[in-house]
């Protein structure tokens, strides 16, 4: 699994729906990022109930995924970052990943904790809250992870499992049960 863009936001205000929301979900490339213990450097995080802290400190999701939503979504200006992720990564795969993985990534080493539920602010990204079903729907969520070591982490760095604890469910499995 190879880290293909590495992605920060700021804060924005967006109307949506009658309502003005401040979010971060508004991510875009960058030439590196550093994980910190509960967050991105430098990387607005706005609801913390739902994003960021210790087992949300970073979101990464497959750039294999990019073609499936481009399809559905094609009037939209695709780059990396559309899911509000910090980390693209080729190859990450929700069937394979267990929860409790650990991985050294660049200068850093995490674990994945948990699947992403989709919320509106997916909807306002998209300029269209139809994502939330259609995201549920999928297996599609990518992944939260905790950071152990933080660091500095770039485009073509690579993702290798340190500890692999097949014995716990998948991602994918978590997130399926939830729907």
């Amino acid at each position: 699994m190879k880290v293909v863009a590495t992605n920060i936001g700021v804060r924005k205000k967006v109307d949506w729906k009658g309502k003005t929301f401040e979010t971060g979900i508004f991510k875009s490339p960058v030439p590196s990022i550093f994980l910190g213990k509960e967050d991105v450097d430098n990387d607005a995080v706005i609801d913390r109930e739902s994003h960021g802290g210790i087992s949300k400190a970073v979101y990464a999701y497959s750039v294999d995924h990019y073609p499936f939503w481009k399809n559905k979504f094609p009037n939209l200006n695709w780059d990396y970052g559309m899911f509000g992720e910090n980390l693209s990564i080729e190859g990450l795969e929700e069937t394979q990943i267990h929860i409790g993985n650990i991985y050294k990534i660049g200068e850093a080493i995490i674990e994945a904790t948990e699947p992403r539920e989709p919320c509106v602010k997916l909807g306002m990204r998209f300029k269209d809250a139809k994502i939330i079903k259609q995201f549920w729907k999928e297996t599609k969520s990518g992944i939260y992870f905790k950071v152990i070591q933080p660091g500095k982490v770039m485009p073509g760095d690579i993702l290798t499992i340190v500890e692999e604890k097949k014995e716990n469910e998948t991602v994918e499995e978590v997130y399926t049960s939830k729907k």
